[in-house]
């Protein structure tokens, strides 16, 4: 399996296809194997890289603790690595995070930037729906996580219409919560307690895309229009009937949105 050994942190990553890369940046308590629903699209045209940072996926843990800071020096190593000079960066959540601070220090190595169902800081909702998080999650059991992270997930529409595979979700939750996992979990959520760059996101000059869903309760749409109000010429789509997981709940929106965008790009 592919690894890169940074810092003394192995981290994991998958890759597919040829041409420009495209780096997808995972959100809380995803992997690479989240993107896994858009490699055939995606491949057709780029380097598809999907990795996961500290504490996420397959990568290695960082006991020490971290902040978002930290993820960007991994990601600017990582790309070192792999003789990459420039990339679009496409990040979700927390990985929206990662990217809009990566851009900011290194605007040079960013063709594009795709931001989905992120903010330019942490919201006193946030901390609070991370509070909750901690708690339950604390409990390693699986239900009681499960009913406290799914409702800010998906729109109410969609869990009525996938209330089997929803379930299912919860079972698969038994064969990963444990200790180990929680203080991974547990870590990733102290790594925003103090994040802001909201007074620095107007530098970030490189073509930006930035998605919203009508019924995000962990990013409301409001902090993504502040991001698109702040970064010039900057594109803002709205996602209607979802929520903050939109690309697991309309997945071929989702990723037409992106293609669009990149192939606006090569027309300019």
């Amino acid at each position: 399996m592919p690894y890169i050994n940074i810092s003394g942190k192995n981290i994991f990553y998958k890759e597919y296809g040829n041409g420009e890369p495209i780096v997808f940046l995972n959100g809380v308590m995803m992997s690479t194997n989240s993107w896994s629903l858009f490699i055939r699209i995606i491949s057709r045209d780029f380097k598809m890289i999907a990795v996961d940072l500290l504490d996420q996926g397959r990568s290695d843990s960082c006991e020490n603790g971290y902040t978002i800071d930290k993820q960007v020096q991994i990601l600017k190593d990582f790309l070192k690595e792999l003789k990459i000079k420039k990339v679009h960066l496409v990040g979700m959540s927390y990985g929206g995070k990662v990217a809009q601070s990566f851009t900011i220090k290194y605007p040079t190595k960013v063709r594009s930037l795709i931001l989905s169902n992120t903010d330019s800081y942490t919201t006193n909702n946030i901390k609070k729906i991370a509070k909750e998080w901690d708690c339950a999650a604390s409990t390693l059991d699986e239900t009681m996580f499960y009913n406290a992270i799914m409702p800010y997930l998906y729109s109410c529409d969609y869990y009525k219409r996938n209330y089997i595979e929803m379930k299912k979700k919860e079972k698969v939750l038994s064969k990963v919560i444990d200790r180990e996992w929680y203080l991974r979990f547990k870590r990733t959520l102290n790594s925003i307690i103090n994040y802001n760059i909201s007074d620095q996101i107007k530098n970030i000059k490189v073509p930006t895309l930035i998605i919203s869903s009508e019924f995000d309760a962990i990013t409301p749409i409001k902090y993504q229009q502040f991001i698109h109000e702040e970064i010039e010429n900057s594109k803002w789509v709205i996602i209607k009937d979802s929520g903050h997981a939109s690309m697991y709940e309309k997945p071929e929106e989702f990723i037409s949105i992106i293609m669009e965008f990149l192939d606006g790009l090569y027309k300019r």
